[in-house]
């Protein structure tokens, strides 16, 4: 029995959502983060679509070994052979053509006849295999397409020479007995199907892309394809973690199932809702806040009784750490890096001399620092913006009177100071930045607070989004002190604008 591939597209379809864009060192770490948790292929992107996308690819193909890289591309020689360049050097690179094959689609998108599309997929498949072996074919919203005309179209895929056939549910329409049955429609009646594998990547438009991909699984597909948390263009994509853990909690339905280190499935989660600006909603399956919280007196009673009455599955089974370690001013560095470790972070010396001065900082502002302290100190090491550092700050607000805000920044050793009014102390300290910084245009899109942990002394992350003429991008700010957590959060988003 063959076990069940996760391919992973955070990177490429997840970032597709708007307000997840992400630079380069951050899809790097996220690289890094699904190769420990094992996925079997990353999409790292449409190598073709920018220059910025093209240099992600290759560097995270280079980077990452324990798993085949991919890169999407249209059914044209120059998308084809940007992927090849951007993969050519990764451990199993993977060439990801796709073309759609639904009437509405061929029609109003395409311009395109069912035979041309034929045609154009028999050539261009053949094409991608003059430069690697591993080819997948995508049917673009193949679950509207006529069963005949997609098994042709599937049949001269794999006579070019592609080695995995997905079946897209590009806009969420299917249902899972009907995605089962696609799957087992295709693989009875395409002829060599036993000589590739078929793959499902589902929408969550209608909330069934997990229920959707387990059904193809149950029609023989084997693999699958989905994002951290789900995130993606529309209501997203195939969550990995709880397709997943469904697989893990039904091993009775799913005997064949994936290679993930689920213990690691959490904080890599946090790791991307840390990147793209996000928190998840407190009852998200696997990783919310409420998801392995009992308040109901009954659900209490069973769960001190047996946690099997009303879990099933464990928190550390995905990697939440019940046990709390406190530290506090007097822990050493090898008590720290002991937490951390135990937490399942591995993080290079420098990155860990960083994260320990900054541990040691928060210590004098708070009595007693938790393990989401150190988790989150961990996921915003790179927070601070490259460019312009936040030297001061001096705010002046109540309710009669105008906020002032006098900030005072450095860049390369030379110190910046403006004073701004503004509507609070938050809209004066931005004012303040940007009469320094001098940004492009841009509208505050979204501002956020989020409490890190208990007590009135808990560490603040702020999370903002700013959108310009160029699209939206997100920054993050941390401190016990909420509106410098604010300035660095304004900070980090107007360096990622820069």
């Amino acid at each position: 029995m063959r076990r069940i591939k996760i391919f992973d597209t955070t990177l490429r379809d997840g970032e597709q959502s708007p307000g997840c864009t992400m630079n380069l060192q951050e899809k790097i770490e996220i690289a890094k983060a699904l190769e420990k948790l094992k996925v079997d292929v990353i999409e790292a992107g449409f190598a073709i679509s920018s220059p910025g996308d093209f240099e992600s690819v290759k560097t995270i193909a280079e980077t990452v070994r324990d798993c085949s890289v991919a890169s999407l591309a249209r059914l044209t020689e120059k998308d084809i052979d940007a992927a090849y360049e951007a993969v050519k050097g990764g451990a199993d690179p993977r060439i990801h053509v796709f073309i759609a094959t639904s009437p509405v689609h061929m029609e109003y998108k395409l311009k395109m006849s069912p035979e041309q599309v034929l045609e154009k997929t028999r050539a261009a498949v053949a094409y991608a295999k003059k430069y690697c072996s591993n080819i997948e074919f995508s049917a673009e919203d193949a679950t509207r397409s006529d069963p005949e005309f997609l098994a042709k179209v599937v049949s001269a895929a794999i006579q070019s020479g592609a080695t995995v056939i997905n079946v897209p549910d590009t806009v969420g329409y299917t249902t899972p007995q009907e995605m089962q049955e696609r799957i087992a429609y295709l693989i009875a009646n395409v002829e060599n199907s036993d000589r590739v594998e078929f793959s499902v990547h589902c929408h969550n438009d209608l909330g069934m892309a997990v229920a959707n991909s387990l059904g193809g699984v149950r029609g023989g597909a084997l693999q699958i394809e989905c994002t951290v948390n789900g995130i993606g263009e529309r209501a997203g994509n195939t969550s990995l973690e709880e397709v997943v853990m469904a697989m893990h909690t039904r091993p009775d339905l799913y005997p064949n199932m994936p290679r993930i280190e689920t213990k690691r499935i959490y904080k890599t989660s946090k790791m991307v809702y840390h990147t793209i600006g996000q928190t998840p909603s407190p009852n998200k399956p696997i990783v919310g806040e409420n998801a392995f919280a009992h308040e109901s007196g009954i659900h209490q009673h069973g769960v001190l009784a047996n946690k099997n009455t009303y879990e099933i599955m464990t928190p550390e089974s995905v990697g939440i750490q019940e046990k709390q370690l406190v530290l506090g001013k007097h822990s050493g560095k090898h008590a720290f890096e002991a937490r951390l470790s135990e937490l399942g972070y591995d993080l290079s010396p420098d990155e860990l001399a960083e994260c320990f001065v900054r541990f040691k900082d928060l210590c004098d502002k708070k009595k007693m620092v938790n393990d989401r302290d150190v988790e989150a100190l961990v996921h915003n090491k790179a927070v601070t913006s490259s460019k312009y550092t936040l030297d001061r700050f001096d705010v002046h607000a109540g309710n009669v009177t105008t906020a002032t805000c006098t900030i005072r920044l450095k860049k390369d050793g030379e110190v910046l100071e403006e004073v701004s009014l503004g509507d609070g102390p938050i809209d004066a300290a931005y004012n303040a930045i940007d009469k320094i910084i001098l940004p492009p245009a841009h509208t505050l899109d979204k501002y956020s607070i989020n409490a890190v942990s208990e007590g009135k002394d808990t560490l603040g992350e702020v999370i903002v989004k700013l959108k310009s003429e160029s699209g939206v991008v997100n920054g993050r700010g941390l401190s016990t002190d909420i509106i410098e957590a604010s300035i660095l959060a304004y900070l980090n988003a107007v360096d990622k604008l820069l």
